[in-house]
């Protein structure tokens, strides 16, 4: 189910910090009551592989998220107290040390099931009982929303487990949809800070292409 220019679902959710901290996220509440854009990234599991990459890659990018007015999340179904001891793993023996933002837990997995994110791949049809069971860890997908200060998500993507992000691509995003936000202006393709941008009608387009 896509969630492009719906809210985002309102649920709380246990999260861990670097200072071990456990508490509850409400993502949606996060953006409203804050006014601040999030960036929420699911990975599928701790102390794996590509994961603890894109774990890094965001906190090096903090400041600028941060210059725009972002909030950065990150998530998985591990618990808190595996986070914990992933955050407490130096970065040259495959942790996660030095990440400042919050990890969600979502191990109950009731905001996972409910963007539809989960790796179901395993699940199994009993017939007699028809009941459905699912095997394996039920980890979730690299899934990717960006969520506005109203609380309405204007992107998500869902990358398979053995790709990592781009976390330069969010920065562009965000900036995009500011402008948007700022301009009333649309972004074209390829549209980065400082390029030329769009009118939204027929006239704005052909003007872009004569130039372009």
């Amino acid at each position: 189910m896509a969630f492009v220019g719906r809210k985002f679902p309102n649920l709380d959710v246990d999260a861990m910090n670097e200072m071990g901290d456990t508490f509850k996220v409400n993502v949606l509440e996060e953006a409203v009551n804050n006014k601040k854009k999030v960036v929420l990234f699911w990975y599928p599991k701790d102390f794996t592989f590509v994961c603890p990459t894109e774990l890094h890659a965001f906190q090096a990018a903090m400041d600028e998220f941060t210059k725009r007015n972002t909030i950065v999340i990150g998530a998985s179904c591990d618990t808190p107290e595996v986070h914990f001891a992933w955050l407490n793993t130096a970065k040259d023996n495959g942790g996660i040390e030095g990440v400042t933002y919050p990890i969600l837990a979502d191990t109950n997995r009731n905001l996972s099931s409910a963007l539809g994110i989960l790796d179901i791949t395993n699940e199994e049809y009993d017939e007699e009982s028809g009941m459905v069971t699912v095997e394996g860890d039920n980890v979730t997908y690299r899934a990717t929303y960006l969520i506005d200060e109203e609380g309405t998500v204007f992107h998500e993507g869902i990358n398979h487990m053995p790709v990592g992000r781009n976390v330069n691509e969010y920065l562009r995003l965000i900036d995009a949809y500011t402008h948007v936000q700022e301009k009333g202006e649309v972004c074209p393709a390829n549209w980065e800070e400082g390029k030329d941008a769009m009118a939204p009608n027929a006239k704005g387009t052909a003007a872009y292409l004569a130039s372009h």
